[in-house]
C-alpha cells in the first residue's frame, strides 16, 4: 500500500458516497488507475464494506447503554451459545470481547429508560452463561466510529 492508496482511502472515510470520478480528482489520478486501485483495496479485504451511519436519535433510539458482561466461565462451552445469542439482538450495536475482568462489553440502543429495563429484564439477563451484568448510561460521545489513522 502506497500513499495514494492511503489518499483513497482517507477520502473514502470521509466519503463513501463519492463516485470514482470525484474521488479521482480528489487523489489526483486519472480515473481508471483509481479504480483498479479501489477494486484492489475492496479484493485484499482492505476496503470490507460501505454503509450509512444512522442518526439513533431520529428514529427514536436516543437512549445508549454500555453493559459489562462477566461470564460464568469463560470457555468455548460458555463463549460460543452467549455471542451467538447477543448477534440475536438488535438492540446491541457494538459487543467486544475483552481480557480480564468484564469479559464482554456491549453498546445497548433503546428508545428510553423503560425500554432498556425490558431489553435488560427479559433479554440481557437471559443470555446463555452471564454471572453478572453491570451497566451505565452514555452521557455524550465525543468520537464515534472514528476513522482510522492512515499515516
Amino acid at each position: 500500500m502506497d500513499a495514494i492508496d492511503r489518499k483513497i482511502l482517507a477520502e473514502l472515510q470521509r466519503d463513501g458516497r463519492l463516485s470514482i470520478t470525484e474521488l479521482a480528482e480528489r487523489v489526483q489520478l486519472s480515473v481508471s488507475p483509481c479504480h483498479r486501485r479501489l477494486r484492489e483495496l475492496e479484493r485484499s479485504g482492505v476496503i470490507t464494506g460501505y454503509h450509512a451511519t444512522l442518526s439513533p436519535q431520529a428514529l427514536g433510539l436516543g437512549f445508549e447503554t454500555l453493559v459489562f458482561v462477566t461470564m460464568k466461565e469463560a470457555n468455548r462451552d460458555s463463549i460460543i451459545p452467549f455471542e451467538e445469542a447477543v448477534t440475536r439482538i438488535p438492540n446491541i450495536t457494538l459487543a467486544h470481547r475483552l481480557f480480564g475482568d468484564p469479559d464482554y462489553l456491549l453498546r445497548v440502543v433503546a428508545a428510553d429508560l423503560e425500554h432498556f429495563q425490558r431489553l435488560y429484564d427479559e433479554q440481557l439477563t437471559a443470555l446463555p452463561g452471564v454471572q453478572r451484568l453491570s451497566s451505565t448510561l452514555v452521557m455524550r460521545k465525543v468520537v464515534d466510529d472514528g476513522a482510522l489513522p492512515l499515516g
